[in-house]
């Protein structure tokens, strides 16, 4: 009988290794929890947790203070649950007035503001490419193009090149740019929000030590093409504009990081990233209900949520490998938390071996779990495999023409080397029920389907389990974009 208690420690002992990894997630992935997590991130209290705001902060506190309480880890750099990243928030200037001919243009916004008081002569330049300023005299002049290139006219595409073009412009004297956009008045009331409102931007030291030259330029709205012919057919162009200077101050907002070690004595020096973004974009404009606060249940109060989740499981049952839990903030305002995290890392970025990222638009499908990369790793079955335990179907990135792999914070460690995909919400489409709440004051937790999270939190957690205990290291496919610089940070 002496040996009574020795015989009960080592049957619980088996019984608890006798577990299998569906039953440890089962054991810890909670619906009233979820349901707890989300209802608080949206509440209206925290008026849509727009970054560098008292009420981001609140939802960060939160984030912490619930890792503290499952048992997390800090961050060892600092001993707290957060890293201060530091932002400028630049905004745009209050007066600003152009002409062309007389004729005065409203639909406009700034893509870079300079002080300017211009009246002169300015040259339609075509797409403002190279090839467009052969013959033609522009130093000391404004230039007016149209947006995009030959190869394409989309917002996105023409967004892609202003750097280029403004580099170009440059070395070609010229002293401002003007730049028509085909936009539809709901992709031009987007463009607005984005541009003529305060915008956020990491600090780096690269940035406060160049002294770049600058232009002011500017997007005008031309929703048919018809203003950017008009233009051209001038022979002389008179314009007149004139820009105050933007304004800039100091932002401080906070990623919140934890830590779990490993089990096991080796591959504790390997870490799985589980990352979210815990930002939304804050109040804006009022819905038909008067509704204001754009509260970002599925963006990305799920994917917050994801991450807690794997975290509470984690700090029971650890893996083999350590985990590393990031929640980002900025993410709305340009992946600005996971950009200054990678360039101050604390811990080496060759120990991080896969990023396993959870953000989302919304759901037209509760029987799938979609990912953004899905067979671009070679850990994908994994995925497969754990979300099917729960009654899911993994699917690959249904819309990629949207380029949704690149406009979440995996990206920021995809271009480092790490294996990265994102953790979705499941859709066919990029419409429908995903638009009808994507970035919408309706995105709240009232309405969302919390029978399908269930399903959809405990995926992702078992699926964080099974890369983090295969004994194979996960990387990128053959081929595959960033497997080069894969390569280089693991010296492959």
């Amino acid at each position: 009988m002496k040996h009574l208690p020795l015989m009960i420690i080592l049957f619980l002992n088996s019984m608890l290794f006798a577990q299998t990894e569906k039953e440890m997630v089962e054991n810890t992935v909670s619906k009233n929890q979820i349901e707890g997590h989300i209802y608080f991130l949206t509440d209206d209290l925290l008026k849509g947790r727009e970054t560098g705001t008292h009420e981001n902060k609140i939802a960060a506190s939160y984030l912490a203070n619930t890792l503290r309480s499952y048992g997390v880890q800090p961050n060892p750099k600092t001993g707290t649950y957060y890293q201060e990243v530091i932002l400028k928030r630049t905004s745009p200037p209050k007066n600003i007035s152009l002409s062309i001919n007389h004729k005065e243009y409203k639909n406009k916004v700034t893509v870079k503001a300079v002080k300017t008081d211009y009246m002169g002569e300015a040259v339609f330049l075509g797409y403002g490419m190279e090839e467009d300023y052969k013959g033609k005299n522009v130093a000391g002049k404004v230039i007016i193009i149209n947006g995009g290139s030959t190869e394409g006219q989309s917002i996105r595409f023409a967004y892609g090149l202003k750097g280029e073009k403004e580099k170009i412009a440059l070395e070609h004297g010229v002293i401002g740019i003007i730049e028509f956009m085909k936009a539809s008045d709901n992709i031009w009331e987007f463009i607005e929000h984005n541009f003529n409102g305060d915008r956020l931007e990491v600090v780096s030291k690269d940035q406060e030590s160049k002294n770049e030259s600058k232009i002011p330029y500017l997007w005008i709205q031309d929703e048919d093409g018809s203003l950017s012919t008009e233009v051209a057919s001038i022979k002389k162009i008179n314009t007149t504009l004139k820009m105050d200077d933007q304004s800039t101050e100091p932002v401080l907002s906070q990623n919140v990081i934890g830590i779990i070690e490993g089990s096991d004595p080796k591959l504790k020096n390997e870490y799985i990233i589980y990352s979210a973004h815990y930002d939304h974009v804050g109040i804006g404009k009022p819905d038909k209900t008067g509704d204001s606060i754009y509260n970002g249940a599925r963006d990305n109060a799920v994917g917050s949520t994801t991450v807690l989740s794997m975290a509470q499981n984690l700090a029971k049952y650890p893996t083999k490998r350590s985990a590393l839990f990031i929640l980002f903030t900025g993410e709305e305002k340009g992946l600005l938390g996971s950009q200054f995290y990678v360039e101050n890392p604390i811990l080496p970025l060759n120990q991080m071996v896969y990023c396993f990222n959870s953000d989302n638009g919304g759901y037209n499908d509760t029987s799938l779990a979609t990912l953004f990369g899905l067979y671009r790793t070679t850990v994908s079955q994994h995925i497969i495999d754990a979300v099917a335990t729960f009654g899911l179907t993994a699917n690959d990135d249904p819309t990629p023409e949207q380029g949704l792999f690149d406009r979440s914070d995996n990206v920021n460690f995809a271009k480092k080397g790490i294996p990265a995909p994102t953790f979705s919400l499941g859709f066919t489409s990029f419409d429908g029920d995903v638009t009808k709440y994507y970035h919408q004051a309706s995105d709240e937790a009232e309405s969302l389907d919390f029978d399908y999270l269930f399903k959809f939190f405990r995926g992702y957690v078992l699926a964080g389990r099974l890369i983090a205990n295969d004994p194979i290291t996960p990387f990128w496919v053959e081929g595959d974009k960033y497997e080069e610089a894969g390569k280089e940070l693991y010296k492959q």
